[in-house]
């Protein structure tokens, strides 16, 4: 079982940055593919970036490419998300989410269902 607890949200100005993180515990972490979700209010939860299993592999959703930055430190077993370039469109609820069954030779998982654990989510809030 893998638990995962993010932090680092809060509220911003329009073209500042945050940076978040996610712990985890339990399971083996360097096994995991990480990935970042958000949901918007009134919206559907939406992939932003992902990184490998062992870091080789990184993806990012066209709406933050560029600006978002994914990485993550298997000794400290955390992945973090650096955010630059903030718009008002990137508030949402930010989560971070763990699959322990990807492979090596596996395309990098985006999709929501891909993901077994889920953090409960820290809010990002980005003022204009």
């Amino acid at each position: 079982q893998v638990q995962l607890v993010e932090s680092g949200g809060g509220v911003v100005q329009a073209g500042g940055s945050l940076r978040l993180s996610c712990a985890a515990s339990g399971g083996t972490f360097s096994r995991n593919t990480m990935g970042w979700f958000r949901q918007a209010p009134g919206k559907e939860r939406e992939f932003v970036a992902a990184i490998s299993r062992n870091g080789g592999k990184i993806g990012y959703s066209d709406s933050v490419k560029g600006r978002f930055f994914i990485s993550r430190d298997d000794a400290k077993k955390t992945v973090s998300l650096q955010m630059n370039s903030l718009k008002p469109e990137d508030t949402a609820v930010y989560y971070c989410a763990a699959d322990s069954r990807s492979i090596l030779t596996a395309p990098l998982r985006v999709g929501e269902s891909e993901y077994q654990y889920w953090g409960q989510g820290t809010q990002v809030t980005v003022s204009s």
